[in-house]
């Protein structure tokens, strides 16, 4: 296939662990259910553990980077996979406090994971040939993550709960023995020699950077609006008389849309100026919770989620792929950490946020997302303007999939 011609074979192998992983990543989807449910736990109860483990995850998406740069991210990958994996096989079988301290160490692992995922392909691809790469990946994620819940539902009503913590325990666990076998162990033990020159820290680094700052705060501000559809949507929804099927349908049209679009959008924009494309895109999300504004009529939901999935499918492997390229080397790791945090912070900020919103002024919740989405996108293509740092090497060329490299 031509669009993905210039993804290294590793990536492609990399890819296809990913989508197994997330087609049994199904746990935390019914995790609520699963705490109010067979543990008996209160809605309040339940709603503390969830927001302790959404915590774990993003702090492990923040950290994950940096541990890579140090000690290898493959090495990181690999950890955070087991260490995940384990805690899922055993947490049915533990006592109600155990959850707090074993639930947010399995999604800080899972968090660390994903940030170690995203740093293998931007070390295994060259500056400005990463887009496809990227999104190679979050096609196989997404494509998991699309087939994954419906599995999970047969299993909990046919079984237990508990048999899918099992399964997604025992397939992180096959999924760090494939990425073992798969991903090539190469390069030194530490991404910094102990010995030499002091390099400059991660915040000079941002510093030299003045456009990454910008797509960082704005990624967090879009996030906080974006995931807007995952708690206070089908609220908003039902308080206008529309049924749990709508939403659920507004859902699939999300869903159907990136795993269509995202690939081919990635290849035919891959030569478009970056920060064009992901300020276009955060204006298409501010746009499409503008629509929710007159009212909550059937056309305007799903024309506000299409509007809303075409943002995502911009910016999201741009924003990704344009953080890689302006990281230096040393910390690749680290870049990819900041904007993989950035890039989830809306499912720990959302939902008590939006919440809050909704129920002190529901009036005022989607103007307000559209403008923090719209402001997100004007200041996103202001920050073009702004300085990069200055490269001193040539332009360089896609490498062949026997060219990948990444450290052990």
């Amino acid at each position: 296939m031509g669009m993905l011609r210039d993804v290294p074979g590793t990536v492609r192998l990399l890819a296809f662990g990913v989508f197994l992983n997330a087609l049994v990543s199904f746990t935390f989807v019914y995790l609520f259910v699963y705490l109010t449910g067979p543990r008996g736990l209160s809605v309040a109860e339940a709603g503390v553990i969830s927001g302790v483990g959404g915590v774990g995850l993003v702090a492990g998406n923040f950290t994950g980077g940096w541990f890579g740069d140090r000690y290898g991210h493959r090495r990181m990958l690999l950890t955070g996979a087991c260490v995940s994996g384990a805690a899922l096989v055993v947490l049915p079988a533990l006592p109600l406090p155990a959850l707090y301290a074993v639930l947010p160490l399995a999604q800080y692992a899972s968090g660390v994971v994903r940030a170690a995922n995203a740093a293998l392909v931007a070390v295994s691809v060259p500056a400005g040939a990463r887009r496809q790469s990227f999104a190679l990946t979050r096609f196989a994620s997404n494509g998991g993550f699309v087939v994954g819940p419906p599995i999970g539902a047969l299993v909990a009503g046919r079984y237990s709960y508990d048999w899918l913590f099992l399964a997604d325990g025992l397939g992180t666990l096959l999924f760090a023995a494939y990425a073992a076998a798969v991903l090539p162990a190469r390069g030194t033990e530490h991404a910094h020699p102990a010995h030499g020159p002091r390099a400059p820290g991660l915040w000079s680094e941002l510093r030299a950077r003045p456009a990454v700052l910008v797509l960082l705060a704005a990624i967090v501000c879009v996030d906080l609006v974006y995931r807007q559809q995952y708690s206070t949507l089908p609220v908003f929804l039902a308080d206008h008389g529309h049924s749990t099927q709508l939403y659920g349908w507004l859902i699939a049209v999300n869903g159907g849309v990136i795993l269509c679009l995202e690939l081919p959008a990635a290849h035919l924009l891959r030569r478009r100026a970056p920060l064009t494309v992901v300020g276009t895109g955060l204006l298409l999300v501010g746009l499409g919770y503008a629509l929710l504004i007159p009212g909550a009529g059937a056309p305007s939901a799903v024309t506000m989620m299409v509007s809303l999935t075409m943002g995502e499918v911009l910016y999201k492997t741009t924003a990704t792929a344009y953080v890689a390229d302006q990281a230096p080397d040393r910390a690749q790791g680290r870049f990819q950490s900041l904007y993989a945090g950035a890039s989830i912070s809306g499912q720990v900020l959302a939902p008590p946020l939006g919440g809050a919103l909704y129920t002190a002024s529901p009036a005022l919740l989607w103007p307000l997302c559209a403008a923090l989405g719209c402001g997100a996108g004007v200041a996103v293509l202001a920050a073009r303007r702004l300085r990069e740092p200055s490269r001193t090497m040539g332009p360089v060329r896609p490498r062949g999939p026997r060219a990948a490299r990444f450290r052990s």
